[in-house]
């Protein structure tokens, strides 16, 4: 059992606020701007979720980004994508933080502040998914970087917009806007940014009112086919991504 008090200060790419109620918003950042993911916060956002799944004072968790993005800029710091053992650690890390936001067992709401350029599997592992009208979503660093999706957008995309239209969006790099997304089911709400947040707790506290059992369980009962999904093709799609990067560092040579 984690409490708040031991792991509110631990991570330094989140900051951590949790009202009395049991609403817990993770604010994603790098020095309290927009978050640049390296692999020093892939390594750290397997330890971020597992703690808050295991908080059972936690009734919803509201996940949300800093500036003017979610996730948009990636830095090579910290990651190890061309020896085998650096490898088997992002594997590891990448199935791991994957299986703890699906183990995070309250409902969790995302409010995207900002474009999604990567790790969008992060918010679509959520129950609700907010965004501003700035939102837009695209899977980049990925072809950027010469190496395959397979982290797990390549599991979630197809199942959320269906498989034509999910692989279209990876294999096209498409860019999909906030109106679009909604349209197509990804978002279910778009809001001015000055009201996002406040959105987002109005939803949470109306959840935060029900039995903590009932909210607890539905959060696990809608999830099941996730777990599933997640569980049963992300250590494949990832070791095809290590295969292809191992590829390119030989290319490099």
């Amino acid at each position: 059992m984690s409490k708040f008090e031991d792991y509110r200060d631990r991570f330094p790419n989140a900051v951590l606020t949790r009202k009395e109620n049991g609403v817990l918003t993770i604010r994603l950042h790098t020095k309290n701007d927009k978050l640049v993911f390296d692999g020093h916060a892939h390594e750290q956002f397997v330890d971020l979720f597992h703690a808050v799944g295991e908080d059972r004072d936690n009734r919803v968790v509201i996940l949300t980004g800093s500036g003017n993005a979610f996730m948009d800029a990636i830095s090579p710091e910290g990651f190890d994508f061309f020896t085998p053992q650096g490898y088997d650690k992002i594997l590891r890390e990448g199935r791991k933080v994957l299986s703890n936001i699906l183990d995070i067992e309250v409902p969790m709401i995302t409010a995207l502040n900002g474009s999604v350029l990567l790790h969008s599997e992060y918010a679509l592992l959520t129950d609700i998914i907010l965004a501003t009208p700035e939102t837009v979503f695209q899977d980049k660093p990925h072809f950027d970087f010469g190496i395959v999706p397979g982290d797990g957008v390549n599991l979630l995309w197809p199942e959320i917009l269906g498989s034509i239209r999910g692989r279209y969006f990876i294999l096209t790099r498409q860019v999909l806007d906030a109106a679009t997304a909604k349209s197509w089911g990804v978002v279910n709400e778009i809001l001015p940014s000055d009201r996002l947040l406040a959105r987002a707790h109005e939803i949470a506290d109306g959840i935060a009112a029900l039995p903590p059992l009932t909210s607890r369980y539905t959060r696990i009962a809608l999830t099941q086919r996730l777990r599933r999904i997640i569980d049963e093709g992300t250590g494949y799609g990832l070791a095809l991504e290590g295969i292809s990067a191992a590829d390119v560092a030989r290319s490099m040579k």
